[in-house]
């Protein structure tokens, strides 16, 4: 789950969810989430239908309707504090599917991953207007605090932009979420690009140097 983590937001979106999750997938993002709070059922479901397509070989995860990934056979589920709790979800979508969990502290984060969750959102690092009920930011400090103590998959959101993404990588973020830095721009394509070479970036600089050797060799 490492890399660009695309959440579709039609709030923002200039050419729509569609455009935005055929260009995210052309520019090798993993993991999709369905998101619009406020679809009707309906369309939400032809939507959601049309989006799982566009998604095979990548995750394709729903926001909060667990019902919904079900009918689409989404790959999985994303879930908030408030939205249906873990166990109900696990016992509807079974062992296999993937479900995500955001958190907003410590606490938060040690018991999502004592219910089992796959993953987490951890979520404001920064101040955002994406997402007004958010809350206040954890800043760095709260992502690493998370990284010490839990080995799922940290997925960053709130407020991040390719000016700060790096820090935010090395603070043990396995991926991050931009949306209003991407769905905004005439290139979503090539924006979440540059998110992706950031990866590959940090990647290659702390993978170990051949003339070092592996960890104890001599």
């Amino acid at each position: 789950m490492r890399g660009f983590y695309f959440i579709t937001d039609p709030g923002l979106s200039r050419a729509g969810n569609l455009s935005d999750v055929r260009e995210a997938v052309a520019a090798g993002v993993r993991v999709v989430q369905y998101r619009d709070k406020h679809a009707p059922e309906d369309r939400a479901r032809e939507e959601a239908a049309k989006l799982r397509e566009l998604c095979r070989g990548s995750l394709f995860l729903v926001n909060d309707r667990v019902s919904l990934a079900l009918e689409v056979e989404a790959d999985g589920v994303h879930l908030g504090q408030e939205d249906p709790p873990y166990a109900m979800a696990r016992k509807l979508l079974g062992k296999n599917r993937v479900i995500g969990l955001t958190v907003h502290n410590l606490r938060e984060a040690l018991e999502a991953v004592e219910l089992g969750a796959d993953y987490l959102g951890v979520s404001p690092i920064f101040p955002t207007r994406t997402k007004i009920d958010a809350g206040a930011p954890g800043g760095l400090r709260l992502l690493r605090e998370i990284r010490s103590r839990v080995a799922v998959p940290l997925i960053a959101i709130g407020g991040i932009t390719l000016e700060n993404a790096r820090e935010v990588i090395r603070a043990g973020a396995d991926g991050l979420c931009a949306i209003s830095a991407v769905v905004t721009s005439p290139d979503v394509r090539g924006k979440i690009a540059k998110f992706q070479e950031l990866f590959r970036e940090e990647s290659h600089r702390r993978a170990p140097h051949p003339a070092r050797g592996q960890p104890g060799e001599v």
